[in-house]
């Protein structure tokens, strides 16, 4: 059986629904391709150059989303991948457990792990 380890964590900042908030005209999918990046850059490895010999690949983005009206619709998960400039080939997906979905998408994201898959 394959381990899962959680390396790091990210989460976007609240307040995209007030009017007048900072981040009201930030599409939800650019704020999370802001955290995709940033897990880059703190881990250190490269989800576009990822035939190189290194210990990371990136094989499914899973977010997890409270909120999928309107600009939160469509896949968030997948959507981040492009337009984080990650290959058009990374798959991303995202779920809805409603508070519970970053949880969520952490124990999908280990149960595959744990499969092999």
């Amino acid at each position: 059986m394959t381990q899962a380890w959680i390396v790091d964590a990210v989460r976007t900042p609240r307040g995209k629904d007030k009017p007048g908030g900072g981040l009201h005209e930030v599409h939800p999918q650019q704020l999370v391709a802001t955290l995709l990046n940033a897990v880059v850059e703190r881990n250190g490895f490269d989800p576009v150059d990822v035939d190189v010999d290194v210990d990371v690949d990136v094989d499914d983005v899973i977010g997890g989303n409270g909120d999928q009206r309107d600009d939160h619709g469509d896949d968030i998960g997948r959507l981040s991948v492009l337009a984080a400039g990650w290959p058009v080939t990374g798959p991303g997906v995202s779920l809805n457990r409603f508070c519970g979905s970053g949880q969520q998408a952490v124990m999908f994201g280990a149960a595959g792990i744990g499969a092999g898959s």
